[in-house]
């Protein structure tokens, strides 16, 4: 009997998932809440660009169009990109919009069997056990619901997007005594671009938080509404932000993402060779960050705003938490049509808002929270197993602890796509969908659960050197992780022409073309 693949959410790694599952011969179902594909890309304000530059941010083996000339295409672009994608790749027949899951759960196997399992799933295959998932769907129209049955489950249901991020405040002092608005950057990205720009014209809006989507919602409302009515920014804390990611002409990718940038740092599972050089090259790696640090304070007014962080930029790099600015942030800021402030807590009145330091409020039409997204709790919550709900985050685990980021160790059945970041998110989800579909056509051999955890644990410990509160972010080591991968899967990990090409060029998407033979 064929085995059913269910898969939820049609974004990014939705529809890479759908596209490997079916060349492996799996006829998968996708189950999308939205009427459309694209993910948090169909619900993005209107100034957004990608960050990489396109060559890095595209499918291994399908390019942009050579009709898409700009470096970093815009929101536009990129879910027209996707559609061509999911076109060219037969997935749209497999989605079923407007389908809202609403859980899942493991049916067929007690939580004791499972817990005794020595192998993944009991033999570490991918179907060895007689469990399946019921999966229970809402239709987003007509609010019925279906339970469909799968025995492999996909989980594909974003990171950042569904489940935002609001501060907590003191009773008497959160945005019920505000006259205002209050909302999250999610649902002012979900806003029809007209409907946003109304809602924001000619008003005193400000927006709270530090991060990308800040920088790039209040960029946006400056644009629209100029000095007049300028844009307030609240930051609690400041990051390094980059024009593009070249400093003087030369490329980043030169000082970070090939294999020579990643021997400045300490790797999961790297042998004492490998220790060694890393702290022997440390002092390469402080100087390419206090490179990065001078070319940015020589070419931006960071003191000048207060926009000078405490911190290094390999702080920011290691957490994932650096990005490119918006296009004339700076110039908003020189303008007056941004103003910056900083507090380390926020509360309401009815006027607006109250920060540090301050005796009068900042008055305010509309508050908007660039805070960011709850995902572990969100990833957490679609499980109906209260067992399984507490394997997702523990009080000892700082991130969704995964094998290779994909599965869980003690969850049978079941993949977890897009928790790890990396530089490019669409080459590396690729990476880690031809892994799983390799294990679902049984060309890939589990360790036992207890190598597994170790793994996990080994990968949690390594890249807290470097950031105590690790997010999954493998920017730093993603060549290694690639590496990982290729050898699960029997293929030629080292992808260049020469050795020196090998240490010293960057690796990008082309280099996992034709990875594995179909």
């Amino acid at each position: 009997m064929e085995k059913k693949v269910a898969i939820i959410g049609a974004g990014l790694s939705g529809l890479i998932a759908c596209k490997y599952v079916l060349e492996t011969g799996f006829q998968p179902v996708v189950f999308e809440a939205d009427e459309g594909l694209g993910g948090q890309w169909r619900h993005t304000i209107e100034s957004t660009k990608i960050q990489n530059p396109k060559q890095d941010f595209q499918f291994v083996d399908f390019p942009w169009d050579s009709s898409v000339k700009e470096d970093n295409p815009n929101n536009q672009q990129v879910q027209a990109y996707f559609h061509a994608y999911a076109q060219r790749f037969g997935i749209v027949p497999c989605i079923r919009f407007n389908s809202k899951v609403i859980d899942i759960d493991y049916v067929g196997e007690s939580e004791e069997d499972i817990k005794s399992w020595e192998l993944w799933n009991g033999d570490g295959t991918p179907f060895g056990s007689k469990g399946t998932w019921h999966i229970t769907v809402q239709d987003t129209k007509t609010f019925s619901t279906e339970v469909h049955k799968a025995e492999f489950v996909i989980l594909c249901i974003g990171k950042y997007s569904g489940l935002p991020n609001m501060p907590e405040f003191p009773h008497g002092k959160g945005p019920e005594v505000f006259k205002g608005k209050a909302m999250h950057s999610m649902d002012y990205a979900a806003l029809d671009n007209k409907v946003a720009a109304e809602l924001v014209k000619n008003k005193r809006v400000t927006v709270v938080g530090s991060g990308k989507s800040a920088l790039d919602v209040a960029t946006e409302i400056a644009d629209k509404n100029g000095v007049n009515y300028p844009c307030t920014m609240i930051q609690r804390t400041v990051h390094w932000f980059l024009m593009d990611f070249n400093i003087w002409g030369f490329s980043l990718a030169f000082l970070y993402f090939n294999r020579f940038g990643e021997l400045l740092v300490h790797k999961p599972g790297e042998n004492l060779l490998f220790s060694l050089v890393a702290t022997l090259l440390s002092p390469f790696r402080w100087g390419f960050g206090k490179l990065i640090e001078i070319y940015l304070k020589s070419k931006l007014p960071l003191k000048k705003f207060g926009l000078l962080p405490k911190h290094s930029f390999h702080y920011d790099m290691y957490k994932c938490t650096f990005g490119v600015l918006p296009d004339l942030y700076f110039d908003k800021l020189k303008e007056g049509s941004i103003l910056i402030k900083k507090s380390q807590t926020v509360t309401f009145c009815n006027e607006g808002l109250i920060i540090d330091g301050e005796a009068k409020p900042i008055e305010s039409d509309i508050v908007i929270f660039a805070t960011g997204f709850k995902g572990d709790q969100k990833l957490k919550s679609i499980f109906k197993s209260p067992t399984f709900q507490s394997y997702i985050k523990t009080p000892t685990n700082v991130t969704v602890p995964l094998y290779r980021q994909i599965l869980h160790p003690r969850i049978p059945q079941l993949a977890i796509m897009g928790y790890a970041e990396a530089l490019s998110n669409i080459y590396s989800n690729e990476m880690r969908c031809q892994w799983l579909a390799r294990f679902l056509d049984g060309n890939i051999k589990l360790p036992s659960v207890k190598e597994m955890e170790k793994d996990v644990k080994v990968w949690e410990e390594t890249i807290k050197q470097y950031d105590r509160k690790w997010n999954s972010c493998i920017v730093t080591c993603g060549i290694w992780y690639n590496d990982q991968l290729c050898k699960d899967m029997k293929c030629n990990h080292l992808r260049k022409k020469s050795a020196f090409k090998e240490l010293f060029e960057p690796y990008g998407p082309a280099d996992y073309n034709g990875l594995v033979e179909k």
